[in-house]
């Protein structure tokens, strides 16, 4: 069954002008994996700093394997260090 992930993110105001560089970066990556079908970045209008990545994946075993990854790791040490906050995920089923 395909997923969707939610990936939340709030970035330090001094840091989100490295933002989109590092997103584009980590969806080029996301891309070479099995099971990936697609990504949406979305920027809060009230909070820019507040960016929601939701990526689609045939399967949660798919993007399990994504997650475990060295690349995304990698990548993610580096967001954790323009965040303000801790990455927030949450992962739904599409359909019943």
């Amino acid at each position: 069954m395909a997923v969707k992930i939610f990936i939340s993110r709030k970035f330090k105001k001094d840091a989100l002008k490295d933002a989109p560089a590092m997103l584009i970066q980590a969806r080029k990556n996301a891309m070479s994996n099995h099971g990936y079908i697609s990504t949406e970045t979305l920027v809060n209008h009230d909070d820019p700093c507040e960016i929601v990545v939701v990526s689609m994946w045939q399967k949660k075993e798919d993007w399990d394997v994504y997650v475990r990854s060295t690349q995304r790791q990698e990548n993610e040490k580096k967001f954790a260090a323009l965040l303000a906050t801790e990455t927030d995920y949450r992962i739904y089923n599409m359909g019943m």
